[in-house]
């Protein structure tokens, strides 16, 4: 038992300082990576350890132990069989795993459940919504994952112009060359901004659309300072922005000059 409790806390005290070690290196993809794998390690040692430590002791004081393996091998086919859900959460988490899908930290959608990756542990996936509720997920509800958090995250750009205006794309350009060059947003862009052009025309606007290729992390700062100022350049330009037209169609009741006209004619 001292052996065990030797061992546990030396595996931890080494998996700690390899953590900090990667950590103060940069090594951040390695460091996510080992903490996602951190709660499944711990649990897997901590069996390992608590098993041979008691098939050890009763060992020691007599109690012949095969029985106990070949019982406990029964057993274990047993609950497979009859629960063959946590089977498909054990085999599924551990492949989610292995093909690095999720990481402890990166923003996923789960099953239609998007937050932050808070734990993965031997059999669920917690993610931390924006509203601040947890969402604990069985991985054998995961169907697909969507993982935006894998270095690129392009910063969409749509707007719909009035029908006469017809500087607005070189102005788009323009805004995102000068992001490229402030400091704060030019390691959050990765390239120019693609303008794809006018995607929709009709009597009262035109629609241009595009994207800015971007860093993951950079993707919504990247776009909200660009509508940011997307705005105040068209106010200064006077470039108008295409108000939305609604059709409104009134039914109004026969006057009595009209029902009056139809009595006389009848």
């Amino acid at each position: 038992m001292v052996a065990a409790a030797v061992i546990w806390e030396l595996s931890n005290a080494l998996i700690d300082r390899h953590l900090s070690h990667l950590t103060r290196g940069g090594h951040y993809i390695r460091a996510a990576r080992l903490r996602t794998f951190l709660p499944m390690l711990r649990t897997t040692l901590f069996s390992v350890i608590v098993t041979v430590v008691t098939l050890t002791a009763l060992s020691e004081i007599g109690v012949n132990v095969a029985p106990l393996l070949a019982g406990a091998g029964i057993l274990g086919i047993a609950i497979g069989f009859g629960s063959q859900k946590l089977v498909q959460d054990v085999i599924t988490g551990l492949f989610l795993l292995l093909e690095n899908a999720v990481q402890v930290g990166d923003i996923v959608t789960v099953s239609g459940l998007s937050g932050i990756v808070e734990n993965l542990s031997i059999r669920t996936i917690r993610l931390r919504a924006a509203d601040g509720a947890l969402h604990i997920i069985p991985f054998s509800a995961v169907t697909s994952v969507t993982n935006p958090s894998r270095g690129i995250g392009n910063a969409s750009v749509a707007v719909n112009i009035a029908y006469k205006q017809h500087r607005s794309s070189q102005v788009l350009k323009d805004i995102a060359a000068e992001m490229r060059r402030d400091p704060d947003y030019k390691y959050l862009i990765r390239d120019d901004l693609e303008l794809w052009g006018v995607d929709k025309v009709d009597g009262s606007m035109t629609s241009i659309v595009g994207q800015i290729p971007c860093t993951d992390s950079g993707r919504w700062p990247v776009q909200r300072e660009f509508n940011r100022r997307m705005k105040l350049r068209f106010q200064e330009l006077g470039i108008e922005i295409a108000r939305p037209t609604q059709t409104i169609l009134v039914h109004l009741p026969p006057t009595n000059v009209d029902r009056s006209e139809k009595v006389s004619g009848g």
